[in-house]
């Protein structure tokens, strides 16, 4: 059967975005893909999933972003160069045709945060290889992101524990 890619969209104010991509690239290594997890706006390397990953022998993660929490009122040039790097490890991945799945992390964040133009992601997914998949995370998908998708999952919040006053848990949100 030849593999069709599909770009596919995780967004919402939910938690779980992050991993549901994830088990979606867990699920393409156990098929024998390979898959690249470019991560935006994320420079911290001792998140659990790094480790995790580490055992998977074709799941390849690369850090695009600081040590710092970026907000929008602190954006600095070097967050907004982070970002262009991870868009052009993208490209190459694209050009390379090495992987399966793509997951582009926090990639949608990155647009709403001006990191990233819009319209350059959009054209980015236009030289996607008919067999690769992309998967695209985030808050804040733009609309026209959502059109170009195959397939969009939005992650509603209904309860959420922070709201109780618990903390982030290892293991669960790092």
């Amino acid at each position: 059967m030849e593999q069709h890619g599909l770009v596919m969209v995780y967004t919402g104010n939910g938690k779980g975005k992050t991993t549901a991509a994830l088990g979606l690239g867990l699920r393409a290594i156990g098929a024998g893909q390979r898959v690249l997890l470019v991560q935006f706006m994320k420079g911290d390397p001792t998140y659990s999933e790094l480790k995790g990953i580490a055992y998977l022998p074709g799941f390849e993660v690369v850090q695009t972003g600081l040590h710092h929490w970026v907000t929008k009122e602190t954006i600095s040039l070097l967050d907004k160069t982070e970002a262009q790097r991870g868009l052009n490890i993208a490209r190459n991945a694209f050009v390379e045709e090495r992987h399966e799945l793509v997951i582009l992390d926090e990639l949608n964040c990155a647009i709403d945060y001006g990191l990233i133009p819009e319209a350059d992601v959009l054209e980015l997914l236009t030289h996607r290889p008919q067999f690769m998949s992309v998967c695209i995370t985030g808050r804040g998908a733009p609309a026209s992101l959502l059109e170009a998708a195959d397939m969009v999952s939005e992650v509603t919040e209904v309860k959420h524990h922070f709201r109780q006053g618990i903390p982030a848990q290892k293991g669960i949100e790092f």
